[in-house]
């Protein structure tokens, strides 16, 4: 148990890296995919376009969403974008910021999916074999002769090499040939311009927009941070809750059947993590008050500034300008921090 505990935590302290690595993963993935699928076109002038276009474009999505859901910062983005205003405002740079990030993770497997798509050809073929210039390929001599629909219904026969009776208008091979060749070159045009785009955006927009770009770099880090900090100070309150509750049942039960008895045992003295325990609960010691942290912690979180206490009134509240009715009751409220190192 302690092992898995440590390799949990070696991931979630290098959950970059942790995500970096499931991305590859999925890309290989991917490409295994498409080499075991079996790839049928249904040789029929009005259905290979949207049999090779699903094929080439839905599977690139279907990767992409299981990219962005297998991010475990996707709820942190959707937490942070609805969450109330509140005493902090949200900065849409931010927030762009982390989107970016995981979309660039997401769209690896896609744009593998897509270029060995392209390479292999078999796509492009199905999906363009009645454009194939026939005059210039083939017999242009039989093209007059026959109607633009007995042409479409004989070149769509192509990527079908069992039911293709076509090679007197043109030879099945010159127009594979021709047609992968220029899925090949798509596909190659396809992975340069990826690379190119993947370069200028991890390499050069930082260098014009350096400011920019590590500010929302911080704040993107701090909240999740944050998020992590919360949930695990939420953990071990409700732990430190659960057992001081076990603790009293157990003393309740003990001094009931104690009372039962002829003679009274002598109470025994408080063991020693008790005290411990309840430091750890920071005063919130019944279910209505923790509910009302909770809710205030997504409705209002503290605002993003240290030292600086600032007078609150009894709801919680900073008090504005005085105004003509009593004088508020004012209190200080000190916000601690807690990291593990």
């Amino acid at each position: 148990m302690d092992k898995f505990r440590m390799i949990f935590q070696f991931l979630q302290s290098n959950q970059e890296s942790f995500m970096n690595g499931i991305c590859g993963i999925m890309a290989l993935a991917s490409a295994q995919i498409y080499s075991a699928f079996d790839f049928s076109c249904p040789c029929l002038p009005g259905y290979n376009l949207a049999y090779s276009g699903g094929i080439l474009l839905v599977p690139p999505l279907v990767l992409f969403l299981l990219g962005l859901v297998m991010n475990n910062n996707i709820s942190m983005l959707a937490e942070e974008w609805k969450r109330p205003t509140g005493q902090r405002h949200k900065d849409p740079a931010v927030l762009r910021y982390m989107f970016c990030s995981m979309a660039q993770r997401a769209l690896i497997a896609p744009v593998v999916w897509v270029a060995v798509t392209l390479l292999d050809g078999k796509c492009f073929l199905c999906a363009f074999c009645t454009a194939v210039p026939v005059a210039t390929l083939g017999n242009s001599s039989q093209v007059p002769s026959l109607a633009q629909q007995e042409i479409a219904r004989l070149l769509a026969r192509i990527p079908c090499q069992d039911i293709y009776d076509g090679e007197w208008l043109i030879a099945r091979e010159v127009a594979v040939r021709y047609l992968r060749c220029i899925s090949q070159a798509l596909g190659w045009t396809f992975v340069l311009l990826t690379t190119l785009l993947a370069f200028i955006v991890r390499a050069v927009r930082p260098c014009f927009t350096q400011a920019a770009f590590l500010k929302s770099k911080y704040w993107s880090h701090y909240i999740d941070i944050e998020r992590k900090l919360f949930d695990e100070t939420c953990t071990e309150h409700a732990k430190a809750f659960a057992k001081v509750c076990i603790q009293q049942f157990f003393e309740t039960m003990n001094h009931d059947l104690t009372l039962g008895h002829s003679h009274p045992r002598p109470a025994k003295a408080p063991a020693e993590g008790a005290e411990d325990e309840r430091e750890k609960l920071h005063g919130i010691t019944d279910q209505g008050t923790m509910n009302q942290l909770l809710k205030s912690w997504h409705k209002c979180k503290p605002p993003l500034r240290l030292d600086q206490e600032e007078p609150l009134l009894e709801n919680g509240w900073a008090g504005g300008a005085p105004g003509p009715g009593p004088a508020p009751i004012l209190r200080k409220e000190v916000a601690t921090y807690f990291s593990k190192v």
